[in-house]
């Protein structure tokens, strides 16, 4: 190899080399739409403390294309200004710029508008139609981060084309031709990528080394990696196999009515170091794991796509560095004291420090929080009271059957079914044998739903798709059948992925198909920027009341409005862009029920907490399965955390941090 300082990132004689010079890379998972842009440097700089000369982040194509060739790349999808700041701290940023990032994330970063396209798509193939929508995206993307292509000046050494494709689908055209589309916006020079499962299925269905294009590989912690790393290397041209595993779990995920996935520092420390004292390199998943704000979450299945497991919100994932930005002393730990005596344990920074050719950065203290007070909330309305602002009479849609969300545009959240039936004096037998993912049933004399609200009788949940029975109802007219779906989060990774949601068969009542259905997309984003007049004067009719009722009697979603001052203090404070603040959802399993808050913020607070000072904001919220609890929002001193009631789970689980209060600490 040519030692000279020409500037470069290349391998040969299966090791890295930058700019002449062997190079271990020793990076981290840090993606940067799970963290508000306020908060980048602070994150960055925690990986740069851990030891991290490297920062792994996805494109996440659904954020950057919600609508058909409608473009986001401002705030939290500003991918640019995050390269910009990854250089500025020193990092190198490898970046799989493909459609499928999995990583627990919304239909593994698909785009939902692809569902709605008829003939279907196949997705992750050569289906023409489908690359003609590849060729689309990355014609915008890959021209935005070309400038920051390594050999131009700027951090980034190596673009994945795909995700572990190999435990998926054998496809390749499909592969090759990605690989010849991304050359074509980014030349020749730079390193091409795949990551896929060490084994040697996924690595002989998901690689293509006649295309010069590396093959990383990822595999459980606890794994003898040397046996893989030599596996790997048939799977790569001669002294082009370096070896990197690209996805060396720190953590897991957690679906919802799980308890929080923990894992061992010191476990996790001892296979690290495996790694690297052999001269191997890695990229801790997930070095910072962060928030799946908005709807974003992705879900899992087990056997068939009833076995379906929702993601959390938050997306902690017992990382080195947590979801609120402190952290993991586990992990950093330089010393802890044992009958008096200081030693240094295990962790991943006393490893990564072994190897590391520089001494490390101290560690960054924690954030400092503010002291709490109780947040008093309000109930002001039903769901079906303001239904006509949820979704404006022009956007009702009209069909003999249900059809899918997506169908109407509703591509997240909650859409709203409603038909008839004529009582018969007795009770009823309700079955949807295709419900994507759960549905609340009501029923009401008044056809239109308004007035006196519907009546909540039971829900049919995906996971279990229970028939339901609905009591017998007299009316004088017919009854109205009122059925509320919820998209929990599409499936991100697995054969079922094409996961469309909503109502995805006929409903039948005692064996008879409904006819005649009208389908009400709910948008709660028309109670943010659009309504904050009618949010402002919701909110301000009850802040003489000092709290909500002890005990909540209806099912149905319930809007709350509570005036919010922040104090002028020099801590962090809510600080978010309410695209994304809006959509969150706090979800739990318990008692066997579920319990959702979705929370609106009326202004836009995606400013730093100095401007933040002087507002006054509405925290909104929409409620849902709360009958049975005492809940009041808390906040508590020193933590960011907040609390609705005191509940436990049947399994020991106890349920007192909304995952959103993680990140997005309150300042009152």
């Amino acid at each position: 190899m040519n030692q000279d300082n020409i500037r470069g990132f290349k391998i040969a004689g299966d090791m890295f080399w930058k700019d002449g010079q062997p190079f271990r890379i020793i990076g981290g998972d840090l993606h940067y739409f799970r963290v508000l842009p306020e908060y980048w440097e602070d994150r960055l700089l925690r990986a740069k403390a851990l030891g991290l000369n490297a920062i792994q982040t996805y494109v996440a194509w659904n954020l950057h294309e919600p609508s058909p060739q409608k473009w986001v790349f401002e705030g939290i999808a500003n991918i640019e200004s995050f390269l910009n700041l990854t250089q500025e701290l020193g990092f190198l940023v490898m970046l799989p710029a493909g459609w499928h990032s999995l990583s627990e994330w919304d239909l593994g970063g698909f785009p939902a508008w692809l569902l709605s396209i008829k003939p279907s798509l196949k997705l992750r193939s050569s289906d023409p139609r489908y690359i003609n929508l590849v060729e689309r995206w990355w014609g915008i993307l890959l021209p935005k981060i070309a400038p920051f292509l390594y050999e131009n000046g700027g951090p980034i050494v190596m673009v994945q084309v795909e995700n572990e494709f190999g435990s998926f689908g054998y496809d390749k055209t499909y592969l090759r031709y990605l690989a010849t589309l991304a050359r074509r916006h980014l030349g020749n020079d730079i390193i091409l990528y795949t990551t896929d499962g060490g084994t040697k299925d996924t690595l002989e269905r998901g690689t293509i080394p006649e295309e010069g294009v590396y093959a990383a590989v990822d595999f459980s912690t606890g794994e003898n990696p040397w046996p893989i790393f030599e596996l790997q290397k048939r799977y790569n041209a001669p002294g082009k196999s370096p070896p990197l595993s690209a996805e060396f779990y720190t953590g897991w995920l957690t679906h919802w009515g799980e308890p929080n996935a923990k894992t061992s520092a010191s476990y996790t420390a001892a296979y690290l170091e495996k790694i690297l004292s052999c001269n191997g390199s890695v990229v801790l998943y997930m070095a910072y794991g962060g928030t799946n704000f908005g709807f974003f979450n992705g879900a899992n299945t087990g056997q068939n796509d009833s076995d379906y497991k929702a993601d959390l919100t938050s997306y902690d994932y017992d990382a080195p560095i947590k979801e609120s930005g402190d952290i993991r002393e586990a992990a950093f730990n330089l010393e802890v004291r044992t009958c008096n005596l200081a030693v240094r344990p295990r962790s991943l920074r006393n490893v990564i420090e072994k190897y590391s050719p520089m001494s490390l950065p101290p560690v960054p203290s924690s954030n400092e929080r503010a002291k709490y007070r109780i947040l008093n909330v309000n109930k002001v309305a039903s769901l079906f009271n303001v239904l006509d602002i949820l979704c404006y009479p022009t956007e009702v849609v009209e069909t003999d059957q249900p059809i899918p969300m997506e169908l109407v545009g509703q591509m997240f959240g909650f859409m709203l079914y409603v038909s008839q039936y004529s009582g018969k004096g007795s009770n009823s037998t309700l079955s949807i044998p295709k419900v994507h993912d759960r549905a609340q049933v009501f029923i009401s004399c008044t056809a239109d739903g308004k007035g006196e609200n519907p009546t909540y009788v039971g829900t049919i949940e995906r996971w279990s798709n229970k028939e339901l029975e609905l009591p017998n109802f007299k009316c004088s007219s017919n009854i109205s059948l009122f059925i509320l779906l919820e998209n929990m989060g599409r499936i991100n990774y697995g054969p079922y992925i094409y996961d469309r949601k909503g109502i995805l068969s006929s409903v039948a009542l005692d064996g008879y198909i409904l006819h005649g259905w009208k389908l009400y997309p709910i948008s709660l984003d028309k109670l943010s920027l659009s309504n904050e007049t009618l949010v402002r004067k919701l909110a301000e009719s009850q802040t003489a009341k000092i709290s909500i009722q002890t005990s909540i009697k209806f099912h149905s979603g319930f809007l709350y409005a509570q005036a919010l001052i922040t104090r002028s203090k020099s801590h962090d404070s809510i600080i978010s862009d309410n695209r994304y603040l809006y959509a969150v959802v706090f979800e739990q399993d318990f008692n066997g029920g579920r319990y959702k808050v979705f929370c609106i913020m009326a202004r836009n607070l995606d400013v730093p907490f100095q401007r933040l000072k002087k507002m006054k904001d509405y925290l909104v919220c929409y409620e849902m399965d709360s009958s049975v609890y005492d809940d009041v929002l808390r906040e508590s001193e020193g933590e960011s955390m907040a609390t609705f009631g005191n509940r436990v789970t049947p399994e020991g689980y106890s349920i007192t941090r909304p995952p959103l209060f993680d990140n997005v600490p309150f300042d009152f």
